[in-house]
């Protein structure tokens, strides 16, 4: 005897509570308020203006006592989730290659664009707290004094003395010895990842002080150097975006077409729902459920999406590359201190490691530029003050490329390892077979198959706990399920 599992229009449970609203639009509404203000202020008062930089260095100061924990934690947790990747066979492996590949591209299009437009050019940042770091610079020796400066004195000590490289020699050794510990060191690693949620909770605490930050920065620039400073940022910012766009539609999209035969503007057409989400959020991470249901759904295996998907959250960051390099190249502009063939090529290096699991926190990226700076060129740390303003318009575009480069990688892992349905990906892409959002948030179904629709739920309660049984219609018209009778 069947039990009719609700009557119609009197659901059972109530729809599930809204999800509590992300504040956050606040701070980017604030930096917009700061950047505008602290130009207005800089054209109007510029004497006044260039005593206020204080403002921005004690923001990037803040920004500098990051540096450390969070290229340890995304280091020790990346090197994790390099071996579980290659536990996972082919998939892995290939996906990992691509990754490393893609990213070094990226970063070198970063670079070639930025000596192409030479942003910064006109302006004059005011100097400040990067004087000490100059001296140091000049006071350091050749290779071996390189070498050496690299091990720190005890273990710990790379994370209070500041060294970025010492940070990344220690966090590496961390690394590569737990993965050997295998199955004990997996605790480590988990409060290791505890770590970072700290480490980034208090990265996010810092932002919010990005607005101050800002405006100090940006009036002591636009003080000092007048329009220039404008027609600068405004230049770094329209380069930034277009060669975004281009990254997208040439290289990946050409990748796409030899390999799958597959349409790159068909496949932003229908990641388009996600694309408006990450643009309202500024992070890549807030789409990726999203991704990974609309993958599987578009005719790629659960385990490749599985595997490729999280791996490239962290390892295939198309967009920060490019951010990195272009950013660098433009502080270096922008304080007259260009950087050489030698030392664009070392901060190419440096990116590639250390830009990786900066993708999905916005902020991130803001460190891992401060670190690359440091590391290379201490004395250019001071022009972090002047990105923190522009940070925010240039954030998008950077999440934006991160998530098409992971779209992308998927389906072409898939399609290297025999793990896609291509005919699926046609019907999904052309139109022919939409994707079901009301089921995508179902996350107690674990029977969708690729390229086949679950049943749709039959009321609202089911959004949260779907019905295995069959649906049928009662004598009165009204949907019911057909329910076992509970045990007595």
């Amino acid at each position: 005897m069947a039990n009719k599992a609700y009557t119609a229009g009197a659901p059972t449970v109530a729809d599930p509570p809204q999800p509590h609203r992300d504040r956050t639009h606040w701070l980017y509404i604030a930096v917009i308020v700061a950047v505008v203000g602290g130009i207005a202020f800089g054209a109007l008062a510029p004497e006044a203006a260039k005593e206020i930089k204080w403002l921005g260095d004690v923001f990037v100061k803040l920004i500098k006592m990051m540096i450390s924990p969070v290229i340890f934690c995304t280091i020790v947790l990346g090197i994790g989730s390099v071996a579980a990747a290659k536990n996972v066979g082919k998939a892995g492996g290939i996906a990992l290659l691509y990754f490393v590949t893609m990213s070094t591209f990226a970063l070198a299009i970063g670079l070639a664009v930025g000596n192409l437009i030479q942003p910064g050019h006109g302006l004059t940042v005011v100097k400040g707290g990067g004087d000490k770091y100059a001296k140091a610079a000049e006071g350091s020796g050749g290779t071996v004094a390189f070498l050496k400066s690299i091990v720190p004195e005890t273990l710990f000590s790379a994370l209070t003395a500041g060294s970025v490289l010492q940070t990344l020699f220690v966090a590496l050794l961390v690394g590569f010895a737990i993965q050997r510990m295998g199955s004990q060191g997996q605790p480590l690693l988990t409060g290791i990842g505890h770590l970072q949620k700290l480490v980034f909770r208090i990265l996010t605490m810092v932002l919010w002080l990005a607005p101050i930050g800002a405006f100090g920065a940006i009036a002591a620039v636009v003080g000092e150097s007048g329009t220039a400073a404008v027609t600068e940022m405004i230049k770094l910012m329209i380069g930034f975006y277009i060669t975004c766009l281009l990254f997208i539609v040439v290289v990946l999209g050409t990748i796409l077409a030899v390999v799958t035969r597959q349409n790159i503007f068909k496949l932003m057409k229908y990641l388009g729902r996600e694309y408006l989400l990450i643009f309202a959020t500024s992070s890549s991470e807030s789409a990726l459920p999203n991704l990974m249901a609309k993958m599987e759904h578009a005719g790629v295996s659960r385990g490749t999406v599985g595997i490729v998907v999280p791996t490239g959250y962290s390892f295939n960051l198309d967009g920060t590359a490019i951010y990195l390099t272009m950013a660098s190249i433009f502080i270096a502009d922008a304080m007259n201190k260009p950087l050489s063939l030698g030392e664009q090529v070392g901060l190419l290096v440096f990116m590639i490691i250390a830009s990786k699991g900066a993708a999905g926190v916005t902020g991130a990226g803001l460190a891992t530029l401060a670190g690359g700076l440091q590391s290379h060129r201490p004395e250019l740390i001071d022009g972090v003050g002047i990105i923190v303003g522009i940070d925010r318009f240039m954030s998008e575009a950077r999440a934006l490329t991160n998530f098409s480069g992971n779209a992308v990688a998927t389906l072409l892992v898939g399609r290297w390892t025999g793990t896609v349905d291509l005919e699926q990906t046609r019907r999904v892409l052309s139109g022919q077979d939409p994707f079901d959002y009301t089921t995508m948030v179902d996350a107690h179904d674990s029977e969708v198959h690729v390229g086949v629709h679950p049943p749709a739920p039959v009321n609202p309660a089911d959004r949260m706990h779907p019905t295995p049984y069959p649906v049928t219609v009662g004598a009165s018209g009204e949907t019911v399920a057909d329910v076992p009778a509970p045990k007595p």
